[in-house]
């Protein structure tokens, strides 16, 4: 088993899963931090984990190690890199408070939001890789028991087959006879095995003291899969549908997050909306769009040092591709950091020459090694173009729950997804802020404690 410093304890895989598909027993999430204070950035919305003291959700029971949650959000990454491959387009200074979901299914960082009038709160999963926002509805079929209730809300309304934002909605459904004009209907698959039904909807969006009025999003009213996140998603890629373009005039196309590691407690890092509030020194890499799949954040990623060793990576293998969408991509959605395997094997080559074995593997990680012989493992940088990266030992080693094996944290995409798709994953990502600036067409990544 792996596991983070000083780890909780996590309940077995099949409690855990029914865990996350029941969530809670009422209708309303609870806020079980109501009178907790913004950051005094009123921008900032914090981020929360999934089993930290301001989490809606039950404690886990004490049965397995923690770290059984990282190797299970591992085994679904395969399905999350299915889904964004799969995604090519065949259509043309708020900080909101977000944290580890901790494997609610395949997303795990939730926002604390609230939809309609009055407010009602939901945790929404957060991802880069998708656009448009949906939430479950009162009346869903195979949704869990928190729901949004859009008949209680004021300011709901649905969208008929007649406004331009259903021509955006991938795999709309209008009547094709008679003369009743019918609600937009649209059909998305997620996360590689799930799919749902959604009414396109119309309602008050709430991000900490941010108001969008008339906010587009799904009205889900039948799930099938157990990847769909329970009180839905909110999608910050860069579609026509997603947060960014639909607040265009509230953050001007950008926008920041810091996530906290799994093991943090409180609400302790944020998604931070616009550029007011942004780090002042910090360095970018440009911002890449592949017409394929418009809606990735794609960077260009020049190569890869372990240690003090440029890994002989050959270019095609990392660069941005224009006519088959491969390159490299940064995901919230994916749990650790996927290369093509050509690329991964030489990573692990050089990683392993520079660390004591023998070694062995544990679900994902095929490089794991005795913890005796960690002080002599290397460091890894990303090189990113105009931009290096030195990863600290927490974003780049993980710990079995026993404490004697730690393994590298990264691993190969499967053999069977041909995308060419590299992909810097959350587990990457903690404690650094990624600042999104669209309307520049860059990416700045600067190291900061979100613990």
């Amino acid at each position: 088993m792996l596991s983070c410093t000083n780890p909780p304890k996590v309940m077995d895989s099949t409690i855990f899963a029914f865990f996350f598909v029941v969530f809670l027993s009422t209708t309303r999430a609870f806020d079980p931090c109501p009178s907790l204070k913004q950051k005094s950035d009123l921008s900032d919305l914090s981020i929360i984990h999934i089993y930290g003291k301001c989490s809606p959700f039950d404690s886990p029971k004490p049965t397995s190690s923690w770290t059984t949650t990282i190797l299970d959000m591992a085994t679904k990454d395969p399905q999350r890199l299915t889904y964004l491959s799969s995604l090519v387009t065949t259509k043309p200074a708020s900080s909101v408070p977000i944290g580890p979901g901790q494997v609610i299914n395949i997303g795990n960082y939730v926002a604390r939001v609230k939809i309609g009038t009055p407010g009602q709160l939901m945790f929404m999963v957060l991802d880069t890789s998708a656009d448009t926002a949906w939430v479950p509805c009162s009346g869903c079929t195979g949704c869990s028991s928190t729901v949004f209730s859009q008949t209680t809300s004021t300011t709901y309304g649905s969208l008929d087959c007649t406004t331009s934002e259903c021509v955006q909605a991938h795999g709309l459904s209008c009547p094709t006879s008679g003369s009743t004009i019918g609600n937009c209907l649209f059909n998305q698959s997620y996360g590689g095995d799930s799919s749902f039904l959604a009414t396109l909807s119309r309602d008050s969006l709430q991000l900490a003291n941010d108001i969008i009025p008339s906010y587009v999003f799904g009205c889900i009213g039948n799930i099938s899969g157990k990847s769909i996140p329970p009180q839905g998603l909110l999608g910050l890629g860069r579609g026509s549908m997603s947060l960014l373009s639909q607040s265009t005039s509230l953050y001007s196309g950008v926008f920041s997050y810091c996530l906290p590691s799994f093991r943090s407690y409180y609400f302790s890092g944020s998604l931070r909306l616009g550029p007011n509030g942004q780090p002042k020194t910090i360095k970018y890499t440009p911002l890449l769009k592949n017409p394929h799949r418009p809606s990735l954040y794609y960077v260009n990623l020049t190569g890869i040092s372990v240690g003090q060793v440029k890994v002989a990576i050959p270019p095609e293998l990392l660069e941005f591709n224009l006519n088959t969408g491969a390159g490299t991509i940064i995901d919230s959605g994916t749990v650790i950091t996927r290369f093509v395997p050509n690329a991964y094997n030489k990573i692990k080559e050089v990683f392993r020459n520079q660390t004591q074995g023998p070694f062995s593997s544990l679900g994902a990680f095929d490089t794991c090694f005795s913890v005796t012989n960690e002080d002599v493992a290397p460091r890894v940088t990303l090189h990113f173009m105009g931009l290096d990266i030195v990863l600290p030992m927490e974003n780049t080693l993980i710990h079995s729950s026993a404490g004697t094996h730690a393994c590298l944290a990264m691993a190969s995409t499967p053999n069977n997804v041909n995308s060419g798709l590299n992909v810097i994953a959350n587990l990457q990502q903690q404690n650094l802020r990624i600042l999104f600036d669209v309307p520049n067409s860059r990416v700045g990544i600067t190291h900061e404690i979100c613990n």
